[in-house]
C-alpha cells in the first residue's frame, strides 16, 4: 500500500509521513555508527598498555588535531547553513534559500577536501593504510563511511538547489517539508561527526 504524502501530522505518530520515514531511518543509522563505535571501544581496551605503534599508537601523534578541529567547525558551520536554508522556505524568501543551501554545499565539499587532501592522501603517503595497525583500520572505516554519508548528503543536497527546486514553484510547503527532511539527514551526519572527533582525535 502506497503512503501517500501529506504536510500534515499523522494522528498515530504525530509526525508527518516524510519525518516518520526520515527519523526510522536514522535509527538505523545510529545502530550502524553505533556498532563501529563500540567495536573501536573494544578493540582500544583491548590493546597492549602502554600502546604499540603496531598495535595501537597514541592518536595525538598519529592524526592532526588542528586539522580535525577545523573540518568540525566546517560541518557546524554547514549546520547552521542548512537551518537557515529551511528558515528562509518559511519566511517566503527563495533566494535566500538558495544562498544558504549553496553554502551548505560548498562547506560539505569544503570538508571532503580538507578530509582527503590534508588527512587521508598525507597517512597513505606515509604508509598508514588500513593494514597498518587496528586503529588505522578503524579509522579509515569510521571515517571513510562518514564520507560516504557526506558525499550522498551532498548529492541530495545539490539536487534540491537544482533540478528539485522547480517544486517550490508548483507546491512550496511540500518542497519546503522536503529541505526540513533533508535537513534532519544533514544534522545527523554533522552529529556524527562531533562524536568522531573526540573519540578518534583527542581520546
Amino acid at each position: 500500500m502506497e503512503i501517500p504524502f501529506t504536510i500534515n501530522e499523522r494522528p498515530d505518530t504525530g509526525l508527518t509521513n516524510p519525518k516518520f520515514g526520515i527519523w526510522l531511518f536514522l535509527a538505523s543509522e545510529v545502530m550502524l555508527f553505533g556498532s563501529l563505535f563500540t567495536s573501536y571501544i573494544i578493540l582500544r581496551i583491548g590493546s597492549p598498555v602502554p600502546p604499540h605503534i603496531l598495535a595501537w599508537p597514541i592518536q595525538s601523534q598519529e592524526l592532526n588535531v588542528l586539522i580535525g578541529a577545523i573540518n568540525t567547525a566546517i560541518l557546524i558551520a554547514s549546520s547552521v547553513t542548512m537551518i537557515l536554508s529551511w528558515v528562509a522556505l518559511k519566511e517566503k524568501q527563495f533566494k535566500k534559500f538558495k544562498l544558504y543551501m549553496g553554502l551548505t554545499i560548498v562547506l560539505a565539499v569544503l570538508f571532503l577536501v580538507v578530509k582527503i587532501w590534508l588527512e587521508y592522501l598525507p597517512k597513505i603517503q606515509h604508509g598508514h593504510v588500513m593494514s597498518t595497525n587496528n586503529f588505522f583500520a578503524m579509522y579509515y572505516l569510521m571515517t571513510g563511511l562518514h564520507a560516504l554519508h557526506i558525499i550522498g548528503g551532498i548529492v541530495v543536497l545539490a539536487y534540491f538547489w537544482g533540478p528539485g527546486a522547480k517544486m517550490w514553484e508548483s507546491n512550496p510547503e511540500q518542497f519546503t517539508n522536503r529541505i526540513e527532511v533533508a535537513g534532519l539527514y544533514w544534522h545527523f551526519v554533522d552529529l556524527v561527526w562531533i562524536f568522531l572527533f573526540p573519540t578518534l582525535y583527542l581520546l
